[in-house]
């Protein structure tokens, strides 16, 4: 990742303020119970990245059709990957699966729209780039408490200082933890005693479906499904917010793209959701879809993991 040659810091007039906010922060890392060493070595040298503040400023610029969005994150290239990563870690992928209750494919596809199967976790000193968002950011208190969940993990030993690399925004590892998700959902998947979601595949497969298992994942269903919406279909019945029985959606004419019968199974529910609106691929979304809405809160992303996870199931 080239992000590295972005590094330059604040101009020096901010020296000062920023020097004495270090001062604050380092005595409220010991109140939190954080070694004087660990925080002193964390924070040293560490200066605001002008590049970091650009980046969090930056307005998006125009909108992305999802199906654009999906031909760039579930590409055959994407898929072809996953499928091979799949067959090559099966054993230790099933064994993750069964433990946590959450399907293999779902656990790939995560690990491949997030990091491209872990060839791109993010090129940024994970301490600098949040200290910077806590000093300067459009929500300091946030990634300050995001920059004392970071310094726990290195008191703790999980990670090196050298190796604490991530997104400019702080997302950490293959599968892209804020430290706070670090804290609530890592796993020690191979028994050494650290939580590795840099280098240790047991680590990042177990902890990203300790993260979707905690979330609510139901291990007997599907996250949702492609369908065909009739003509005419009313336009407010396209939300995440109404919730019916398969049997209802049956009934309002939803089938499968091939025109058959979606299947009905008593008492689930779904949503129907069409990211590019009436026109574009609709799918009904079921409970699994709200709970990778927890890892992203995008249609986009959501609709994408599900079917990334479907195309890599496939070749089962």
């Amino acid at each position: 990742m080239c992000a590295l040659m972005f590094l330059t810091p604040l101009t020096a007039h901010a020296a000062g303020d920023f020097n004495q906010w270090v001062k604050d922060f380092k005595a409220e890392a010991a109140k939190k119970g954080i070694s004087e060493a660990t925080v002193n070595k964390a924070m040293e040298g560490v200066e605001p990245i002008q590049r970091i503040i650009e980046l969090d400023r930056k307005q998006p610029e125009g909108t992305m059709t999802f199906a654009t969005y999906r031909e760039r994150i579930v590409n055959q290239a994407r898929i072809k990957k996953g499928q091979k990563l799949y067959k090559e870690h099966r054993v230790l992928l099933e064994q993750t699966a069964q433990k946590y209750g959450v399907p293999a494919p779902y656990i790939v596809a995560l690990w491949g729209i997030e990091t491209n199967f872990g060839g791109n976790t993010g090129g940024f000193g994970v301490v600098p780039a949040l200290a910077t968002l806590a000093y300067d950011g459009r929500r300091s208190s946030f990634f300050r408490a995001e920059l004392i969940n970071a310094l726990k993990i290195l008191d703790a030993g999980h990670i090196s200082h050298e190796n604490m690399k991530g997104s400019w925004a702080g997302a950490m590892g293959q599968n892209q933890f804020m430290p706070s998700s670090f804290h609530a959902f890592a796993v020690d998947g191979n028994g050494d005693g650290k939580r590795d979601i840099w280098t240790s595949l047991p680590d990042v497969f177990a902890s990203t479906a300790n993260y979707l298992s905690k979330s609510g994942w139901k291990e007997d269903e599907r996250w949702g499904r492609e369908v065909k919406l009739p003509s005419g279909f009313p336009k407010h019945l396209i939300d995440l917010k109404t919730k019916h029985e398969l049997s209802y959606w049956k009934s309002k004419g939803v089938t499968l793209p091939n025109g058959a019968d979606i299947p009905v199974v008593a008492g689930m529910k779904a949503s129907v959701v069409a990211p590019d609106g009436v026109g574009g691929p609709a799918y009904l979304a079921y409970d699994n879809y709200r709970v990778i809405m927890k890892w992203n809160k995008s249609t986009y992303f959501a609709t994408s993991v599900g079917l990334l996870a479907d195309s890599i199931a496939s070749a089962e």
